[in-house]
């Protein structure tokens, strides 16, 4: 078994969001895989347990403390890596919420298509809850940017601060956060600032995986994407320009698509 280690929606191995691939995991259990996301460190570590047809792939995501669903970041590391070793095309990665296509290009940029999104209603007292555990004030929202729990293959309740430094100052309580994530499913919170109608700036706390807050998140970015075309917030045929820290992900609404196409770039991580 070798683990690789790639930075997504960077150019820089410094930058972006880490993590670990095992394109050769078919022999490891649940408990090794865990054992190797903890000891790996990042957000998510990505294993390819099984091939299933020509450039198709089972894979499964774990995170330092537990499995997750479904994860962005490094289904992008795990295509580039992919097309590292074999050349750039189209794949699809059999994920535990359903068939994620992705294709790479020649100059390391991939892009997955994720599962059907959908949005539901955050409930009055998860919200109270959630702004309680956030230490932020109902006065800190943005009234235009609705809080919603959005789904693209994980759900993440889409919470949007009124200004940048409400974004900026995040310092949650974290075992109250993480108890209310792990009774609602919520895989991280997706924090997020509206700069312009496309131009995002966005947190994610990330409790339930053992970090404070994941770096860059493409399942989240992908639930917003779904989140600004359900509340009409943005026409389909839009591009979305998702920023968190010096991390840049794009997120396309194609029409006649239920899922969204998140895009960015990744390199290897050296050592």
């Amino acid at each position: 078994m070798r683990i690789l280690r790639y930075a997504a929606f960077s150019d820089d191995p410094a930058g972006g969001n880490p993590a670990g691939v095992v394109l050769d995991a078919g022999t490891l259990s649940d408990a090794e895989m865990q054992a190797v996301a903890a000891d790996v460190g990042y957000a998510e570590t990505a294993f390819l347990t099984e091939r299933r047809g020509p450039a198709t792939y089972r894979v499964r995501y774990f995170s330092p403390l537990a499995e997750v669903p479904f994860c962005g970041h490094a289904t992008v590391g795990t295509a580039v890596a992919l097309a590292d070793r074999d050349g750039p095309g189209a794949l699809t990665f059999v994920t535990n919420v359903g068939a994620v296509p992705v294709t790479v290009d020649d100059r390391r940029r991939a892009t997955l298509t994720s599962v059907g999104a959908r949005v539901a209603d955050l409930a009055a007292d998860d919200l109270t809850a959630l702004l309680a555990a956030l230490r932020w004030q109902a006065a800190d929202l943005d009234p235009a940017l609705p809080p919603r729990v959005a789904y693209a293959g994980a759900f993440h309740p889409v919470i949007a601060a009124g200004t940048r430094q409400r974004l900026a100052d995040l310092d949650y309580d974290v075992p109250a956060l993480k108890a209310l994530m792990q009774a609602r499913e919520w895989t991280t919170i997706q924090l997020v600032w509206r700069e312009t109608t496309d131009r995002f700036e966005v947190r994610n706390p990330f409790p339930v995986g053992g970090l404070y807050e994941d770096p860059a998140t493409g399942a989240a970015a992908a639930a917003l994407g779904g989140y600004l075309r359900a509340e009409g917030l943005v026409p389909d045929g839009t591009v979305v320009h998702v920023a968190q820290g010096g991390a840049r992900i794009t997120v396309t609404l194609t029409p006649g698509e239920d899922g969204v196409r998140v895009s960015g770039t990744a390199v290897p991580i050296p050592g």
